[in-house]
């Protein structure tokens, strides 16, 4: 019998069985509500290997494109194939690290007597928890925050890996599939998942989900928008606007927040409790990016300062209270895994750093574990390695005659040279949208005071690795804060804070954005971005 494969872990083939059962017997957790019948869509699994072993596609799953499949529907036909799976609910590595702002209790949702009251409008009675959940939807992670509302503290930090990559690795293909004849699957499926981690939650640390009486979500405008059931079309057409960011423009509406009810989101808490979506920026810089400003306190910063918030789409903010400043950089999925040939997120078994002596690379991996690729912190260690040991060249071209360079010899993962290309682009992105930003300051970069890097790549990337290859702009690495995952930090304090949530809907509609692609030289810049040195702008 033929091996099945799930996370290093395997199981012999037993015909005619869905992998929705090899699952249960790996005790993986795979997301349903509808009795594997197939009516929820939430089983969706990536078949990284056996494809064609596995019985044909049904009805229930034409909504799915490549190699994506629903758990319940998918069985194993061939008894001679290897198949291998990954949920696409995995659990990656939880930023422990993030800044915190203190900020007076100020919750929207209190307490008062024996009831709960909404805005000074009682919701339910008193029944010993007022919990409140702050999220971050981010295009490849979800991270939440459990808040106790009356004391302020998280109880619970959970995350889980955005399950919508079968609609597109990037935020340009998402809107495409969302535009189609699959419209709201999207949503669809990241409700459920967040409804999923809710429960889990909630069986966890011994309470109702209906304690949960307020939810903030943060995210990107295109994340946050589809979240809330709205068109995310003209986000992916020029001039790339949220029709509630146009609505504000045209004086319909005074801020670019949202308010809604779990009832009307689809959120398994208590039905009345309140849903609020921080402010928009403008374009595809969204309300993580709000939230950032928040949690560095940018808001009352007199020195300017920086802000990039690292991901697929990378955002950028120059300025201080007076002024501000920002960009969105489409930066795509390589340094995330994506269209690198042994990339990965980070899990277990990802190259998460690595060294090059006498021309043999050292790693080390996520958990110590076995090598099973390579994620962007590892990625930018093994670019910065290639060209200080001079075995590649600014351009990215290999100095001999090789095509590619193998970082684990032993397990055949290498780094070709059409992997360097894709991660010199990727680079570039991030690269003009600071240097475009920061010109348009009018700022050299030494008059940068402090640099915050934002995001859960940016945590464990090696800082001397990102200047000298030019993936951050140079500001001193002294000047430089690691500040995790600020997004979240933000979003918690929208939600214990009604006076913050009140400044930042005020600050973003003040913010000044800039549109990369209208830059005159921005083809000039982005070449100049795709070469492997520290960023010159003085």
């Amino acid at each position: 019998m033929s091996p099945i494969y799930h996370s290093g872990q395997t199981l012999d083939h037993v015909p005619s069985r869905s992998i929705f059962d090899y699952a249960d017997s790996l005790s993986v957790r795979v997301p349903t509500s509808c009795g594997r019948t197939g009516e929820c869509h939430e089983c969706i699994v990536e078949i990284r290997r056996g494809m064609e072993s596995l019985s044909p596609t049904t009805d229930a799953e034409r909504f799915l494109r490549d190699n994506y499949r629903l758990a319940c529907q998918a069985v194993v036909q061939d008894p001679d194939a290897e198949v291998e799976f990954a949920v696409l609910r995995r659990q990656p590595r939880i930023l422990t690290h993030s800044i915190r702002r203190d900020v007076p209790l100020d919750p929207v949702t209190v307490r008062k007597g024996d009831a709960v009251y909404h805005r000074g409008e009682r919701i339910d009675t008193y029944r010993g928890r007022v919990y409140g959940l702050a999220v971050d939807v981010g295009t490849t992670t979800v991270v939440m925050n459990l808040v106790d509302l009356e004391t302020g503290e998280i109880l619970h930090t959970a995350s889980f890996e955005n399950p919508q990559r079968f609609g597109g690795s990037d935020i340009m293909h998402r809107i495409s599939y969302d535009g189609g004849e699959y419209h709201g699957e999207l949503r669809q499926v990241m409700l459920s998942s967040i409804n999923f981690e809710i429960g889990d939650m909630a069986r966890m640390l011994g309470f109702h989900r209906r304690h949960i009486y307020e939810v903030v979500f943060v995210g990107n405008s295109t994340m946050r928008d589809m979240l809330f059931g709205l068109d995310v079309q003209p986000i992916g057409e020029k001039p790339y606007r949220s029709v509630i960011e146009t609505e504000m423009r045209d004086g319909l509406r005074p801020t670019t927040a949202l308010e809604s009810t779990a009832r009307e989101v689809g959120l398994r808490v208590f039905p009345q409790a309140a849903v609020y979506a921080g402010p928009l920026i403008g374009s595809h810089v969204g309300a993580d990016v709000a939230a950032d400003l928040l949690a560095v306190g940018m808001d009352e910063a007199e020195d300017v300062v920086m802000l990039v918030d690292v991901g697929t789409n990378t955002e950028v903010v120059v300025g201080n209270r007076h002024r501000m400043i920002a960009a969105s950089c489409p930066a795509g999925p390589a340094f995330e895994g994506g269209q690198i040939t042994y990339g990965m997120p980070g899990y277990d078994g990802a190259v998460e750093s690595v060294s090059i002596d006498d021309g043999h690379a050292r790693c080390a991996t996520i958990g110590d574990a076995p090598a099973q690729g390579i994620c962007g912190s590892g990625l930018v260690d093994l670019l910065a390695e290639l060209r200080r040991t001079d075995m590649m060249n600014e351009l990215g071209a290999f100095r001999d005659t090789r095509n590619e360079f193998f970082f684990v010899p032993e397990r055949g993962m290498s780094l070709s040279r059409a992997d360097i290309s894709a991660l010199a682009q990727a680079k570039s992105a991030n690269y003009s949208g600071q240097f475009i930003t920061l010109r348009n300051y009018g700022l050299p970069i030494s008059r940068i005071t402090k640099m915050y890097l934002a995001g859960g790549f940016a945590n464990y990337v090696d800082v001397k690795n990102a200047l000298d290859i030019g993936f951050i702009a140079n500001v001193p690495p002294e000047r430089i804060v690691k500040v995790g995952n600020a997004a979240l930090e933000g979003a918690t304090i929208m939600l214990v804070s009604a006076e913050m949530r009140e400044r930042i809907e005020r600050i973003s509609a003040t913010i000044e954005h800039v549109e990369l692609e209208t830059t005159p030289d921005f083809f000039d810049i982005f070449v100049e971005g795709c070469m492997f040195k520290p960023m010159e702008l003085e």
